[in-house]
């Protein structure tokens, strides 16, 4: 009985193995697309290209995903998840309207900085996606302002819904910018700064009067 506990214990934990390493080379393939689509576009890359960008040959990249459309949805749908799944975490677990307001410019400028490339990619790629994928990725994005006008709202008592939104697209479109004016690695100071800059600049186009 013991030994057999132990041999589902062992597949268990092979099985467990198996699955990060997938799920690994899962992410550094999209890590990989996100960066070539954003240099040469969707179009201009092809699955050869994206395996050897990520380290593998084209025909394993099928492992993985269905094609090259698959790749660009499960990029763009699975970053429109992170941005809503943690911005609806900033605002549950924030105490005051202001503070939920704080730590969205945050987290939204903290994306902004880390993934540029996948910017790049929504913002010129976003029609290359398959229109139920690209519904998806709308429908999450509304979903991801609408957090944003909830807290805006507590904020701003009386102003109406559509220039909520406005405000809150507008300071989307002035941080993520960014992604179009910064290439490359930038230095920790420079981050920084640019960092503070931008909460500076969002806070103030935010509450703005």
């Amino acid at each position: 009985m013991a030994a057999a506990k132990n041999d589902a214990v062992s597949e268990a934990e092979r099985l467990t193995g198996r699955s990060l390493a997938k799920a690994s080379r899962r992410a550094v393939m999209l890590d990989a697309a996100a960066s070539l689509f954003a240099e040469r576009g969707y179009n201009g890359v092809s699955i050869e290209e994206l395996g050897a960008a990520a380290g593998v040959s084209g025909p394993a990249v099928y492992r993985h995903f269905s094609g090259k459309p698959a790749v660009l949805s499960a990029l763009l749908i699975g970053v429109s998840e992170d941005l809503l799944e943690g911005g609806q975490a900033v605002a549950s677990g924030s105490e005051t309207p202001e503070e939920a307001l704080r730590g969205l410019v945050e987290f939204q400028v903290d994306f902004a900085l880390r993934q540029p490339d996948v910017i790049r990619v929504q913002d010129r790629d976003l029609g290359s996606l398959p229109e139920n994928d690209a519904r998806r990725v709308r429908s999450l994005q509304r979903q991801y302002v609408e957090v944003w006008v909830e807290a805006l709202a507590a904020l701003h008592p009386g102003s109406d819904l559509p220039s909520l939104r406005h405000r809150a697209q507008g300071v989307f479109g002035l941080i993520n910018s960014t992604s179009h004016t910064v290439h490359g690695r930038i230095s920790g100071p420079e981050t920084a700064s640019l960092r503070t800059l931008l909460d500076r600049m969002a806070w103030a186009a935010l509450t703005a009067r």
